[in-house]
């Protein structure tokens, strides 16, 4: 009871000035010590979060338990999220599926279609899998496809990066949109297909159109395949006359992996169907909201809608699809499974401590003054938004500290928006939360290296992709809220 009173004391007790105060060096202390410290980020949100409690004024206690309960409610509702996207990732990939939706798609693609056909596949891997997963099973197709065509790297590269980091920073089930989804309370049916339409352009213009530029500004050709940047087939005939593509270095370029001799891969259509399971229930939730009825079908496409058990399903559905699909034995599915956790410890950690640091600004009260500060002005809530989240993103380099910490800002005006809007909010910060990745951003150096660049190829390249992404998402977002 007196930790409950401390609370809920320091959040009237305090003046707005403080709490501004505290707000800004509690983000300063944050940003210092990932950027100039290289503290991790879990260290860093927990440190933060303890600053602005003691600076507006809470007792120790009462900002212990505040940052607490974030910690416990964020990985109850997205923890649980995440653990489930990464075995339905692993499943994806480990069972052939992903090489399959690859070939697929590539494979009945000619050279002038290929750039489209590289953006389609960046963003179905994309949507389940964490951008570095997915660059690494992309790039020896990438580089693949370049060498069979003679096309520019980037040319094909950079439709599939751009895929793959819009589905990373705007559509849901990936985590970074649910995180904001979560904290935002937005409508997730709702958020996701305002997501889509937000996506589906701003992936064309960042990646078939940008690419044309990029492949100029940076005119560098395929790198040697190699063990390393290898770990799924790359066999691909693209669109290719009679005699198959001429290969660069005058030898074949097939490559042989364990996963490819020893099991079949799962059919196409199963696949994509299996991919596209989880979207296609958290839709039927979306619709089931919108009529509002109390029909057992509307019941029971809101219950199979939720995240939870819309990925829960997923999962299972996968190890039936993926698993009899790739011939994979029980303990194989068993081994699948138990090696997409690890991978991911400190992602969870990331974000719960995120959600820790968003429950100590909620209970200061610094939410709601600044929520009332911004309503106050003249600047729209989804441009000031987007302009928080891109001022994270380049002090961290981080785009899931940049839209957990957005999110946690912007939280109480939130609750003054309506449903509509409340998800162009998620869309503006994801969309920052992508702006101008740099030197202190892990993407940019997998990109630097996998690709062969130099940094300043990286940064005329990579670094300008992401900023197109950014800025065509904040426009396309400030054009749906005149209609939303």
């Amino acid at each position: 009871m007196t930790t409950l009173l401390s609370v809920g004391t320091a959040t009237t007790s305090a003046g707005s000035p403080r709490l501004i105060f505290a707000a800004l060096v509690g983000i300063a202390v944050i940003v210092l010590m990932i950027t100039q410290l290289k503290l991790h980020p879990f260290l860093s949100l927990t440190i933060g979060s303890i600053a602005v409690g003691g600076l507006a004024g809470m007792h120790m206690a009462a900002t212990l338990v505040s940052f607490g309960t974030g910690v416990g409610a964020t990985v109850a509702s997205i923890g649980t999220l995440i653990a489930l996207g990464a075995m339905f990732g692993r499943l994806l990939a480990d069972s052939g599926g992903a090489d399959q939706i690859v070939d697929t798609i590539v494979g009945r693609s000619s050279a002038r279609t290929l750039p489209w056909a590289m953006a389609l596949v960046g963003a179905l891997i994309g949507l389940p899998m964490f951008f570095e997963i997915g660059l690494v099973l992309l790039m020896p197709v990438i580089v693949l496809v370049s060498r069979r065509t003679q096309l520019p790297l980037l040319r094909v590269g950079i439709p599939a990066l751009a895929g793959l980091s819009v589905m990373h920073g705007l559509v849901p089930p990936h985590p970074g949109p649910l995180v904001a989804v979560a904290a935002l309370n937005a409508n997730l049916g709702i958020t996701i297909a305002l997501g889509v339409l937000v996506a589906i352009p701003t992936v064309a213009l960042a990646g078939p159109f940008f690419a044309r530029y990029a492949a100029r500004w940076v005119p560098v050709v395929a790198p040697a395949l190699s063990a390393t940047v290898a770990p799924a087939k790359a066999a691909i005939n693209v669109g290719a006359p009679a005699g198959g593509w001429p290969s660069s270095s005058g030898g074949s370029d097939v490559l042989t992996t364990e996963t490819e001799v020893e099991r079949p891969r799962p059919k196409f259509t199963t696949t994509l169907f299996t991919v596209l399971l989880p979207v296609m229930l958290m839709m039927g939730k979306a619709l089931a909201d919108i009529f509002a009825g109390h029909g057992p079908l509307l019941s029971a496409l809101d219950f199979l809608g939720t995240p939870l058990v819309a990925l829960l399903l997923a999962v299972l559905v996968a190890m039936v699809t993926f698993g009899r699909g790739s011939g994979m034995t029980r303990a194989q599915l068993a081994s699948s499974l138990e090696k997409s956790l690890p991978p991911i410890a400190g992602i969870l950690l990331i974000v719960a401590a995120g959600g820790g640091f968003k429950q100590t600004l909620v209970d200061t009260g610094i939410g709601k003054v600044l929520a009332t500060t911004i309503a106050g002005s003249s600047i729209s809530p989804l441009l000031l938004a987007w302009l928080v989240a891109v001022l994270i993103r380049l002090a961290t380099g981080s785009a899931t500290v940049a839209t957990i910490t957005a999110s946690g800002i912007l939280a109480p005006l939130a609750a003054t928006m309506s449903t509509g809007n409340t998800s162009l909010l998620v869309l503006a910060i994801g969309s920052g939360s992508l702006f101008f990745s740099h030197v202190n951003d892990a993407g940019f150096w997998l990109v630097k290296e996998y690709f062969g660049l130099s940094v300043g190829e990286t940064i005329r390249s990579w670094s300008v992709m992401e900023t197109v992404i950014s800025v065509s998402g904040l426009l396309l977002v400030l054009s749906l809220s005149l209609v939303v």
